[in-house]
């Protein structure tokens, strides 16, 4: 297990987090974890404020995953959390003979995913994937377990090790300081976990987690 920083080459966007801050209500928040249309292809208040497909986003990314792990041409990968399957078409782009797998909680994200890895993903929850014990290479879940409240994010995490075969990755939203804790406060949306970076490493001793992790922190 150790902490590594996969997602360098993900683009960095600043974040109008003061102005979430006075505008987001409680209701808006609500609105955002049934993770549909609003979410994802509606108001910047509720989400991504459209959500559509980019190479500059995962292309690099995914090159990362691969030289990092020494992934092999026909690797069996999962995406746990996939919304519209962008960074498994991408991992298909970069390696045609991988078997991809992606599952998310919302309908609205497989019904428009795109459709390139369409076939490939399906509906379903983090804390019960429905796959045999070491079926990937590589799991991912970047930014997922920690919208499930503790006890069924801890879950979401055994079930990523249970499947991963190989390599497990890891980001959840996390704090080091004060000042990161109240920006994510002010910021987060669906997240329901979310804690210390030191807690988090108990954490994953805890459940039995032995892959790989970093963070999603606001500074």
């Amino acid at each position: 297990m150790g902490e590594v920083n996969l997602m360098d080459r993900y683009p960095r966007s600043s974040r109008p987090i003061e102005e979430r801050k006075q505008t987001v209500t409680e209701a808006d928040r609500e609105l955002s974890r049934q993770f549909g249309k609003d979410y994802f292809d509606g108001d910047r208040k509720h989400g991504y404020g459209g959500y559509y497909y980019h190479p500059r986003f995962w292309t690099e990314t995914v090159k990362r995953f691969r030289d990092y792990y020494q992934l092999p041409e026909d690797a069996s990968i999962l995406d746990v959390g996939c919304a519209k399957g962008f960074m498994l078409h991408d991992f298909k782009q970069l390696m045609p003979k991988a078997t991809v797998a992606g599952i998310d909680i919302s309908s609205y994200a497989i019904e428009n995913a795109i459709e390139t890895v369409k076939p490939f993903l399906r509906l379903g929850n983090a804390k019960e994937l429905p796959f045999p014990d070491r079926s990937f290479d590589l799991v991912v879940a970047i930014n997922t377990v920690h919208n499930l409240p503790l006890e069924e994010c801890k879950q979401a995490i055994r079930e990523i090790q249970r499947v991963a075969r190989k390599h497990a990755f890891l980001m959840v939203d996390a704090w080091r300081t004060q000042e990161e804790l109240r920006r994510l406060e002010d910021w987060v949306l669906t997240c329901k976990t979310y804690m210390h970076v030191d807690e988090w490493k108990k954490l994953f001793e805890e459940v039995g987690y032995t892959h790989d992790y970093y963070w999603f922190i606001l500074n």
